[in-house]
């Protein structure tokens, strides 16, 4: 039997992007195929781990965030320095593009188009089609593995696996606006805004996110029927930040439950949105959406190289493995202080404690639990029993008013 391609990865994201050059650079023979002017609403933060696991330069910075502020309902906020190091920010527009043409150089071809479905062959094998652009004739080619990295209302996921429909999703928007050379008040270049107040956001928060000479202004909310543009308006004159120009306007869902099974037992693997990897409470998709590409990518090389599927069941088994735990607790925890502004407010208020910012910066920094003080995690666990009765003292700097 002949194929056109030892793999088809559906969707250019940094999911995508990964797993095409990943294969690409084993000497398979890729196609990745993308969307045209597909820009995902996202604050655009990733951690030290992501630069050094994934080989990305620094000229993709676009700003460095040394401090994240928090901002309760009350307006109260609580600054968390990073420390040691920086938090980079990318704009998603250049990021992602810089890694398809990356996965191109590595020797995948590139495909602009739509993805439309997945026919079989008489032969049983998986035959993409995707329709140009523009809306130009369809076009289809033979792959012995499909790789749907097509963002959370994948089509691909939604073919070829059960139950890939019902996964629940926050629906994001945000604007990146230009930020005037001399700066704006209250605005900090180096610094994430994160605001936990129901007005903004009645289930998840909003955010302003520093991208040097730009600024990304959103919020996410999974009340389908939540005002996130109006939402947006009043967040913007919240902040000052109303008059400014506004280059561009996104939306999109985004999952916060990863899928129950990531492949088809045949040919297929999900990976990125498509596969519902980000971060719950935090909202983190980067990261995680190239580790599962990464993950999805190898399990199609073991799956090429030894002719079984049931290799493709590797990649969400690792994935899990990997970050499962961390997923469950943030899942918990958005459950259960996203859920009112009165625990809002103790959310914001156990921000301040020295332990919980050390702990959380070096799990988002590295992507792994901490346990190398366990004393801190006692500490925590007290405190944070505390919180949750209405009793608890935060040792640690005052919380101030927010600008």
């Amino acid at each position: 039997m002949s194929y056109d391609y030892d793999t088809i990865v559906v969707g250019g994201g940094p999911s995508g992007a990964t797993a095409a050059t990943d294969l690409a650079r084993l000497g398979r023979r890729v196609l990745l195929i993308d969307r045209a002017g597909r820009i995902k609403p996202c604050g655009g933060a990733i951690p030290p781990r992501l630069n050094r696991d994934f080989e990305i330069p620094d000229s993709l910075m676009v700003a460095q965030a040394t401090t994240a502020r928090m901002i309760a309902p009350s307006g109260n906020c609580v600054d968390m320095p990073v420390g040691n190091g920086a938090v980079g920010m990318v704009d998603r527009e250049v990021f992602d593009e810089w890694l398809r043409a990356r996965a191109a150089l590595a020797g995948a071809e590139r495909e602009t188009g739509t993805f439309e479905r997945i026919d079989r062959d008489p032969d049983g094998a998986a035959r993409v089609v995707w329709r140009g652009e523009r809306g130009g004739a369809e076009l289809s080619a033979r792959a012995k593995t499909v790789i749907g990295a097509d963002g959370a209302r994948s089509g691909v996921a939604r073919q070829e696996l059960k139950g890939a429909d019902r996964i629940p999703c926050v629906f994001a928007y945000h604007e990146i606006v230009e930020v005037p050379e001399g700066g704006v008040p209250g605005y900090d270049p180096n610094r994430c805004d994160v605001l936990y107040q129901g007005r903004h956001s009645p289930d998840f928060y909003a955010w302003v996110f520093p991208h040097g000479h730009t600024a990304s202004i959103g919020l996410g909310s999974a009340n389908k029927g939540f005002p996130l543009r109006e939402a947006t308006a009043e967040l913007r004159r919240q902040t000052g930040l109303d008059a400014l120009k506004t280059i561009r306007k996104e939306g999109a869902p985004i999952p916060l439950k990863p899928l129950k099974r990531w492949d088809n037992g045949r040919d297929v693997v999900v990976a990125g949105d498509a596969a519902g990897v980000v971060a719950p409470a935090s909202g983190e998709g980067i990261y995680y959406a190239m580790a599962a590409g990464r993950e999805a990518a190898d399990a199609v090389e073991l799956c090429l190289a030894t002719g079984k599927a049931s290799a493709l069941k590797q990649a969400r088994k690792r994935f899990m493995r990997q970050h499962g735990r961390v997923f469950l607790i943030l899942g918990i925890m958005q459950y259960f202080w996203y859920s009112s502004d009165k625990r809002r407010e103790r959310f914001v208020k156990m921000c301040a404690d020295p332990d919980v910012q050390r702990l959380t910066w070096d799990a988002y920094m590295n992507k792994a639990l901490v346990r190398a003080d366990p004393m801190a995690h006692v500490r925590i666990f007290f405190k944070d029993l505390g919180h949750l009765l209405g009793i608890g003292k935060v040792d640690g700097p005052p919380i101030v008013p927010a600008e």
